[in-house]
This record gives C-alpha cells, sequence and structure tokens, in this order.
C-alpha cells in the first residue's frame, strides 16, 4: 500500500483547477470522470516524484479505458498517444499505471470501489448524484478517493514502447509492421492479424 502525499494542499488545488479547466475545454464540458483522471495523475506524479506536464519521455502512462477519464490524465501529465507517452490497454476499468521511465518504478492508481457513494459526504449541498460526484472527487482526500499499488509490469519499458526506427514486413500479407510488433510464426514473420490475432476480419464487399 502506498502512503497517500498530504493533500488537499493550496498547489494541489491550483493543479487540479488548471488540468479540469483544459480537459473540459478539450471535451466541451467537465464530468466525474475527467476529475478522476486529474486526480489520479496528480497523486501518481508527486508520488513518483516527477514535474507534471512533461515535455519529455520520462513518463508512460497506460490507461485501462478510453473516454473522458483519459481527458483529465492527458490534462495533468501532457502524456500523449502520439507521442508514445500514452498507452491505452482496454479493461473497461477506471485506472491507470503510472510508470516512471527511468527507473521503471509503476504506480498504479484507481478510484477506491465505494467512492460514488461517498462522494455525498463532501458534496452535501447537491442533490443529484452525478453533481454530488463531480463536487465530491474534487474534494475528497487521496486516501479516500483513490487506492494506490506499487506493480510490475509484464512486459519491461523497453519492450512496450520499442523503437521508432524498427520496420519489418509481414510475410503473408506484404504490410509494413513498425515498432517492433511483429510475431515469428510457422517460421514466418507476420503481423498480428495474419496470425489470427487481429482485431478485425477481412471479409468480401
Amino acid at each position: 500500500m502506498v502512503m497517500p502525499y498530504d493533500s488537499p494542499t493550496q498547489t494541489v488545488q491550483q493543479k487540479l483547477q488548471e488540468a479540469l479547466d483544459l480537459a473540459s475545454a478539450r471535451h466541451k464540458h467537465l464530468c466525474p470522470r475527467q476529475v478522476l483522471g486529474a486526480r489520479c495523475a496528480i497523486a501518481a506524479a508527486t508520488i513518483l516524484e516527477l514535474e507534471v506536464p512533461r515535455a519529455d519521455k520520462r513518463l508512460l502512462v497506460i490507461v485501462e479505458t478510453d473516454g473522458c477519464f483519459v481527458d483529465g490524465v492527458e490534462a495533468v501529465t501532457g502524456v500523449s498517444v502520439g507521442g508514445r507517452t500514452l498507452r491505452v490497454e482496454d479493461y473497461g476499468k477506471i485506472a491507470a499505471t503510472f510508470v516512471d521511465v527511468k527507473s521503471e518504478r509503476a504506480l498504479r492508481v484507481a478510484p477506491q470501489i465505494d467512492v460514488r457513494a461517498r462522494a455525498r459526504q463532501y458534496a452535501p449541498e447537491q442533490t443529484r448524484r452525478y453533481f454530488a460526484m463531480l463536487h465530491g472527487y474534487q474534494r475528497m482526500p487521496d486516501e479516500e478517493l483513490l487506492s494506490f499499488e506499487w506493480v510490475k509490469l509484464s512486459n519491461p519499458v523497453a519492450a512496450i514502447v520499442s523503437r521508432a526506427s524498427a520496420r519489418a514486413k509481414c510475410e503473408k500479407c506484404g504490410e509494413e509492421i513498425i515498432n517492433e510488433r511483429e510475431v515469428e510464426a510457422e517460421g514466418r514473420v507476420l503481423c498480428r492479424t495474419c496470425t489470427g490475432t487481429g482485431y478485425f476480419e477481412t471479409r468480401p464487399a
């Protein structure tokens, strides 16, 4: 169990508000999951002792869902899919693992299981559940809002990030494969689609 840092402080509140302003501008509105994403990211960066947002590739974030939760994470950390510092592993969970690429320390952060119910305690003026979560999530202390666990990645960071210059050619379909994502099967170099593990199957028009 990771001990959360003392919160909320004025600095944390300022970071949170700046991130929410950015996330809501991108998303056209502010929702509870954006708040959760921002809170997870601020807490993780503090525990990992990394300044955010970052302009380098020191921080790798693996999110376990897509959608507005990710907007909150991005707004705080500056990571992006295009910058190859953000990866989406869609498990349908509101959670993210924050990795210090230099040390390979990895911290998984998620909301505690009962936060929806307890959010009302921090926003008693809100009569609708949605707005109780929206405001309550911004006010709850980290130790009541979030859960933390140190984790070990199934693959090393070097294998996850790979080399942008790496190229191979699928010996079945002929398409180029980048980032060392080729698979050796049946004595050939293949793409994942040609091994039958892709996300689509070809069909007649």
